[in-house]
Formats: structure tokens, C-alpha cells, sequence
């Protein structure tokens, strides 16, 4: 079965603290996946990673059979990934993902 999202051996990094060792997971589609820990366990600096907004490095990295690695946020977004964080920088009066489709679309011109 084709992967929805592949991830083998991502370590992540602030400057030259490395925040994730080796994190790998996969996701075919129809699957649901939470991730779960404790304050300081890498959920966001994952998320982030994912979404490119951190820096990491990977020896796979897919998002419906697109390779990732390589790619900044902006091309990644075009790629449909986008990160909503929870409670901060998001617009109260729209619904998630009309969030998220904002956030997409950042820097864009036209519809």
C-alpha cells in the first residue's frame, strides 16, 4: 500500500542543539496518527519539521510519493502541508480549515 506520509531517520535541530534522534513513522491512507508525550518530548519540533519551519535533515521523506527533502515551507504548503498551531497565530473567527488555508496560501497573489 502506498504511504500518505513517509519519514525514516529525522533528526531536527535549533542551531546546534539537536531536538529529534532518528524519528521515522509512516502513514497509509485512512490511518489516523496521535502523537503523544509529555512537555519537551519533540510533538511540535516534529510537527515543525514536517511543515519545514525547523531545521532537519532525513534519509526519507514523502508526502504522497513527493519527496520533501530539500524543500522550504512555502513548497511544502504548495504540497499540502500546513501546520495550525493551537491557540496562537491563528484568526478566532475562522473555522481550522479555513485556518489552514489561509496559511497556505501566504505569499500567493490571486485566488
Amino acid at each position: 500500500m502506498d504511504k500518505i506520509l513517509w519519514i525514516d531517520d529525522l533528526n531536527a535541530f535549533y542551531g546546534d542543539f539537536q531536538a529529534l534522534f532518528g524519528v521515522g513513522l509512516q502513514l497509509a491512507p485512512g490511518e489516523v496518527l496521535a502523537l503523544i508525550g509529555a512537555n519537551g518530548a519533540g510533538k511540535s519540533s516534529l510537527l515543525r519539521s514536517i511543515a519545514g519551519l525547523t531545521h532537519a535533515r532525513a534519509k526519507n521523506f514523502r508526502v504522497a510519493g513527493q519527496e520533501m527533502i530539500g524543500l522550504d515551507a512555502p513548497l511544502r504548503a504548495r504540497a499540502g502541508i500546513a501546520l495550525c498551531p493551537e491557540g496562537r497565530r491563528v484568526f478566532a473567527s475562522l473555522t481550522v480549515a479555513e485556518n489552514l488555508l489561509m496559511g497556505a496560501r501566504i505569499g500567493r497573489k490571486g485566488p
